[in-house]
Parts: structure tokens; C-alpha cells; sequence
């Protein structure tokens, strides 16, 4: 199964915004991701949407960032993206009558239910202004120069 990384995809694009002088056009983002930026568009349309980013259409314009990244959340972008269920694996409910499989499926549901209450507060609790901070002391250190082959001039 493939792994839905549109969250870590967006949260890449925030930061790379944040640091950003000027907007950033749909092209440009889609070649940082290597993806096609109409899928770009779409993603980022549940951005502008939920208020963290806006965008400009013309010469000139793009994508920049409209919120401050102390309120918004790591899970704030999740939402916004249209992310899917936190766990993709579930229960078979082909048989209620069955006994064995209301054992399995209560003891999935409970475990998932906890899993995914802890990953939830997790992700709300971190919020984008913590992730920038990371991404500063990894530039300061240089170690973002050796991970991130793709250059903005005002990262120069």
C-alpha cells in the first residue's frame, strides 16, 4: 500500500515558503516535489481554504503564507490537506455474528482508538513555528546544504 504523503509533502512547501522572500508559483513548488502543479494546485487549495496560505494569480504571483506559524499545527495542515484516516489498517466486519471476529475487531478498535489519540495530540501540539526553528539551526549547522539539492535565491 502507498503511503499518503501529502503532510509531510505540505509541511516541506510551508517551510521552504516561510524562508521564501516573495511567492512561490505552482511550477516552482511542483519541481521542488517532483510532481505536476496542477496536483500542486489542488493540494494547495485546502491551504488557502483553511486560511495558511493565499495566492496571487498573474506575473508575479503565487503562493505565500497568510497565517503565523506559532497557531498553526502540524495537525491543522493535515486537516486542511484532506489527509486521510490517521491509520489505514481497520477492521473486517463481513461477519458481526461471529465471536472471533468481535474479539479481533474490539481489540483493533481499542488499540487504533489509543494509537491514534496520541498521534493526534502529538500533531497538534507541534505547530509550524517549531518545525522553522528546526529548519533554522539545520541551515545554521549546514546541514540542510548536503539534504536539499533544490536552491531559492534567497537561500543562496
Amino acid at each position: 500500500m502507498r503511503n499518503d504523503s501529502r503532510l509531510s509533502r505540505m509541511l516541506h512547501v510551508l517551510l521552504h515558503m516561510a524562508r521564501h522572500e516573495g511567492a512561490m508559483t505552482s511550477e516552482a513548488i511542483a519541481a521542488m516535489l517532483g510532481t505536476n502543479p496542477v496536483v500542486i494546485r489542488r493540494t494547495m487549495a485546502g491551504l488557502r481554504d483553511a486560511g495558511y496560505v493565499s495566492s496571487e494569480k498573474g506575473h508575479g504571483g503565487g503562493w505565500v503564507i497568510a497565517a503565523d506559524l506559532e497557531t498553526v499545527s502540524l495537525l491543522d495542515v493535515h486537516r486542511a490537506v484532506g489527509g486521510s484516516r490517521i491509520f489505514a489498517i481497520g477492521n473486517e466486519h463481513s461477519n458481526p455474528d461471529c465471536a472471533v471476529e468481535g474479539a479481533v475487531n474490539q481489540a483493533l478498535e481499542e488499540a487504533l482508538a489509543e494509537a491514534e489519540a496520541l498521534l493526534v495530540a502529538r500533531l497538534g501540539a507541534v505547530k509550524l513555528s517549531d518545525l522553522a526553528r528546526s529548519f533554522d539551526a539545520r541551515c545554521a549547522s549546514g546541514k540542510d546544504r548536503a539534504s536539499s539539492p533544490v536552491r531559492f535565491p534567497s537561500q543562496e
